[in-house]
């Protein structure tokens, strides 16, 4: 297995921007015993650790972090808290069925709802802002497109969202760029290395206990007896329950590797605006926004007034290689699309640039699922680049799993389903080339 070494600051902006050096807490050393062991320590596995305590109290709780707390997805992201569930609603509806896919919609409403409350009640530091999320058509084929959502929202009976014309869209952004807007006021947007550390700092407060720099080498049941055994370089934890929080870095486990595959994607960072630029460009309300292309770009602004700018295309590795953060020519792209909406930014100077995996499943949709009959090994993964809000839930859902609670999320159709496996390395890599370029064709031909 490779991990990465270099520092966790060079992996994105909101990492390098943490008001506060990291300390890393303690590795694991030596052999210990656990109720829960939840390897990953990001959004999945702090929630699942402050859950589990809440619950508990008395549960023993251990979260193993290769790094630190945040290093991956979790501090790398868009910071979009929003209702997307999979990638796009009609795929959800077709490999399932329209009640399915309609309480998936109403499981991410109460996801956002519910980050929402985590957020606010426990004071976390991580400049959120109830700021909205707006889904925008740009072309004839997008505006179809988004038009297609508001029928299924219509057939569904679900309300929670307004539709924005183009003289709406006009006045917001001060340009004719946009054809026609969905906009969700529940949603908001976060610094999301900020919220990882608040959230680890809230496990930790309920008393859960927390190794960084620990990469785990393996992981496995105990022989006859009942339980597991996860090591690292320099010690080992014996568990009843095992939480598998890794989804896009589940390929460096054989358990898991065929179960889902990394696409990273990738964000360029803009200067500070000025007072004079921002004015100019509009965007009142701050709403976090995104195109409807099939690789869809995805930006916002930061709580210092810089525009976020990320999508547009994806790498893909072979095997378990996770060195993709970085793609210079994704990252030229994403620089001109930000003057291609707003052309009073012409000039405008970009500090920054980075990437980050997302958990991409066969079916294109989230899973919470078992690894074994006895229902104690339980992994979570496909969040396909909208886990803010998810991933905070699915720990919830997770906790009340091990804890023996029958809610409305445990009985959730995602929660313990089969997942299609991805077939060998060549083969996988090579379909994943061919659906990239599909959907770069088609956003071409359909979707400019």
């Amino acid at each position: 297995m490779t991990y990465f070494q270099d520092s966790y600051r060079s992996k994105s902006w909101w990492l390098e921007s943490l008001p506060q050096e990291i300390t890393p807490n303690g590795k694991l050393n030596g052999k210990e015993d656990a109720d829960v062991v939840v390897i990953g320590g990001g959004y999945t596995g702090l929630s699942v650790g402050y859950h589990l305590k809440q619950m508990k109290p008395d549960m023993d709780v251990r979260i193993i972090e290769s790094d630190v707390c945040g290093y991956g997805a979790s501090g790398r992201n868009g910071g979009f808290s929003m209702t997307l569930f999979g990638l796009t609603k009609g795929i959800t509806k077709f490999r399932f069925n329209d009640t399915k896919a309609r309480n998936a919609h109403i499981y991410m409403e109460n996801s956002v709802d519910y980050l929402h409350d985590v957020i606010t009640r426990n004071d976390i530091d991580c400049d959120y802002e109830k700021s909205g999320y707006l889904l925008v058509g740009t072309s004839p084929g997008q505006v179809k497109r988004v038009e297609h959502d508001f029928k299924i929202m219509e057939k569904w009976g679900l309300g929670g969202v307004e539709r924005w014309g183009s003289d709406r869209l006009a006045d917001e952004f001060n340009t004719d760029f946009y054809k026609l807007g969905w906009f969700e006021p529940r949603c908001g947007i976060v610094n999301p290395a900020k919220l990882a550390r608040g959230l680890k700092d809230l496990a930790e407060n309920e008393g859960a206990v927390i190794y960084e720099n620990s990469p785990v080498i393996n992981f496995s049941r105990k022989g006859n007896a009942s339980g597991f055994v996860v090591k690292t370089d320099q010690g080992e934890i014996h568990s009843e329950y095992l939480v598998l929080a890794t989804n896009a870095y589940s390929i460096l486990f054989p358990q898991l590797k065929k179960l889902q595959i990394p696409a990273f994607t990738h964000i360029v960072l803009s200067e500070p605006l000025t007072p004079e630029q921002y004015a100019a460009i509009g965007w009142k309300n701050r709403a976090g926004v995104e195109d409807a292309r099939d690789l869809i770009h995805y930006y916002r602004l930061t709580a210092d007034n810089r525009i976020a700018m990320g999508g547009g295309d994806i790498s893909l590795a072979y095997g378990t290689n996770l060195d993709k953060d970085l793609n210079e020519k994704t990252f030229t792209h994403l620089k001109n699309h930000v003057v291609d909406i707003f052309p009073q930014l012409k000039g405008i100077q970009f500090t920054h640039q980075w990437g980050g995996p997302v958990s991409v499943t066969t079916d294109m949709t989230p899973v919470i699922g078992y690894l074994g009959t006895d229902k104690k090994a339980i992994f979570s993964m496909g969040c396909i680049g909208h886990g803010v809000s998810l991933t905070t839930m699915n720990g919830r859902t997770i906790a009340e799993m091990i804890t023996g609670q029958q809610t409305e999320r445990t009985q959730m159709f995602f929660v313990g389903r089969k997942v299609f496996p991805w077939p060998p390395d060549l083969i996988s890599y090579g379909l994943g080339q061919a659906i990239r370029g599909f959907m770069r064709l088609e956003d071409r031909v359909y979707y400019k």
